[in-house]
C-alpha cells in the first residue's frame, strides 16, 4: 500500500548524531586441527554525545564456515561500558567485552558477514578498540597458508604464469540489463506522469539521507497495548536496520551515490502508557501519551517532516535529536502503508517476524519512502513478481533494484552530483 508523499502523517524520531568513527580490522589465525580461522571486523560508532554512543560492528568471516562465534575486545578507556544490544547477546568484564551469536546468526559462510548494534557509555573518552578476537583467536592481518614440502622432479619444465584475476568493479552510471531497459523506461514514463511534484517534491528518503549526511535516525510508533521487553526492543531495532541495509546495499558504488554504508538508528519510542515498556534503561527516549491520529508520536519540534529546512531549533535537543523516518506499528493492521513520514505495518507482523530475513510488508514500505511506485493496475512489460507489486514477491529483485536506481539517476543532479 502507498500513501502520498505529501501526506502529513505525523511521525518522530530522535537522534543523536555528533562524530562518526570507522575502524576496520582485518584478521586471521590458525586454530587447531588445521582449520582456518579469519576475520574482518568493522567497529563503527555511529553516533556520540555526551556521556553516550551507538556503535555498529560487522564481522566478515574470511575462514572456514563457522556454527557460532564470539567476539571478545577490550575497551581502552576507564567508563567505556556496553549498556545494551540488538541482534546478539554479551557480557562485560571491567573492560573485557565479549559478544555472542543468538540462535538464528550462529552460522557465518566463508567471506560472509554478520553485524550487531549497541549502545554504550563513556566518561572522559570513547576511543576504539584496538584489537579483536575471534572465538578466541586474535586478528592478525592475513589468512595465513602453508607451503607444500618441496618435491624434486627429474625434469621441471617452467609453466607460464597465470593471469591474475580481478574482480569487476562495483557498478556505475546507467548500465541495465538489456531485458529491463524497456521496463525501466516504462515505469518512469508512468511515474513522470502520474506524480503531481515529480521534481520539485524535496522530502524523498533521498533527500533525507543527504541531509542527514549518509545516516537515518527512527522513532518507533507503538501502536499496541502489548507489553515490549528489552529483548523485542532490540529484535526490532535489528530487524529495521537488517531491512533498511538490504536496500541501500542495492546504491553502494553505483552512480556517484555517495555512501558505502548507511547507518540506521532507533532512538525513540512513543507509547501510550509507559508501563507497556518493559525496561528501565535509557537506550533510547521515550515519549508517552503524546497523541496524533489516534496513535502516540513523538516530539514534533524534532521531526524532519515538520521541518524539512534543518531548523530544529525548538526541538529540545537541537539538531542532534532531530529524526527522520517512523517505524509506525499498529495492532490489528494489516498490509501497509509507506512514504516519506516513514513506514506503517501491524505490531503482530512485525513481532512475529522479527527474525525473517526478509519482512516483505516493510521491504515494500521502505520502497515507497525512496519513491518507488505501486503496481495494482498494471505491470511492466516482462515482469511478474518484484517487491513494490504487492504480495507478487518476498525478496527485492533485480527489477526493484534497477528501479531504486533509476530514481535515484533523476535527482541525483540536485546534490549535485
Amino acid at each position: 500500500m502507498h500513501t502520498s508523499r505529501h501526506r502529513r502523517v505525523l511521525v518522530a524520531a530522535i537522534a543523536a548524531t555528533m562524530g562518526t568513527a570507522l575502524l576496520s580490522w582485518v584478521a586471521t589465525a590458525t586454530v587447531a586441527q588445521a582449520a582456518v580461522a579469519g576475520c574482518r571486523v568493522t567497529y563503527t560508532i555511529q553516533s556520540q554525545w555526551g556521556g553516550g554512543f551507538t556503535s555498529n560492528v560487522s564481522i566478515t568471516n574470511l575462514g572456514d564456515p563457522l556454527t557460532s562465534w564470539s567476539l571478545r575486545w577490550t575497551f581502552p578507556a576507564a567508563g567505556q561500558a556496553v549498556s545494551s544490544i540488538w541482534n546478539a547477546s554479551y557480557t562485560q568484564s571491567a573492560s573485557q567485552v565479549t559478544v555472542s551469536n543468538l540462535g538464528y546468526n550462529g552460522n557465518v559462510a566463508t567471506n560472509a558477514s554478520v553485524s550487531f548494534g549497541f549502545n554504550g557509555a563513556w566518561t572522559t573518552s570513547n576511543p576504539v578498540p584496538a584489537s579483536f578476537a575471534v572465538n578466541g583467536v586474535t586478528c592478525t592481518g592475513t589468512v595465513p597458508t602453508t607451503s607444500p614440502t618441496p618435491t624434486r622432479s627429474p625434469s621441471p619444465s617452467p609453466t607460464p604464469s597465470p593471469t591474475p584475476s580481478t574482480s569487476p568493479p562495483p557498478p556505475s552510471g546507467w548500465n541495465p540489463p538489456a531485458n529491463l531497459v524497456q521496463p525501466l523506461n516504462e515505469v518512469w514514463s508512468h511515474v513522470e506522469s502520474t506524480y503531481s511534484n515529480l521534481y520539485g517534491f524535496r522530502n524523498y528518503g533521498w533527500d533525507q539521507l543527504v541531509a542527514n549526511r549518509g545516516s537515518i535516525n527512527y522513532c518507533v510508533r507503538w501502536d499496541s497495548s502489548a507489553p515490549v521487553s528489552a529483548t523485542q526492543r532490540d529484535q526490532i531495532h535489528a530487524a529495521l536496520q537488517r531491512s533498511y541495509k538490504k536496500w541501500m546495499d542495492v546504491m553502494a558504488g553505483h552512480n556517484a551515490f555517495p555512501y558505502a554504508a548507511v547507518p540506521v538508528r532507533v532512538v525513540g519510542w512513543a507509547v501510550r502508557d509507559r508501563n507497556t515498556l518493559q525496561w528501565t534503561d535509557n537506550s533510547v527516549d521515550i515519549y508517552v501519551n503524546n497523541i496524533r491520529e489516534n496513535a502516540p508520536q513523538c516530539s514534533e519540534p524534532c521531526g524532519r517532516f515538520f521541518h524539512q529546512d534543518g531548523n530544529y531549533s525548538s526541538c529540545p535537543g537541537g539538531a542532534a535529536r532531530h529524526y527522520d523516518h517512523s517505524l509506525w506499528l499498529t495492532a490489528g493492521f494489516g498490509g501497509g502503508a509507506g512514504g516519506d513520514w516513514g513506514q506503517r505495518i501491524g505490531s503482530e507482523y512485525m513481532v512475529n517476524n522479527v527474525n525473517t530475513d526478509n519482512i516483505h510488508i516493510l521491504l515494500h514500505e521502505i520502497g515507497h519512502t525512496y519513491g518507488l511506485d505501486d503496481f495494482y493496475d498494471w505491470t511492466p512489460t516482462g515482469q511478474c513478481c518484484f517487491i513494490m507489486k504487492a504480495g507478487s514477491a518476498t525478496t527485492i529483485t533485480e527489477f526493484d533494484k534497477w528501479m531504486l536506481r533509476d530514481f535515484w539517476r533523476h535527482l541525483k543532479s540536485r546534490y549535485g552530483l
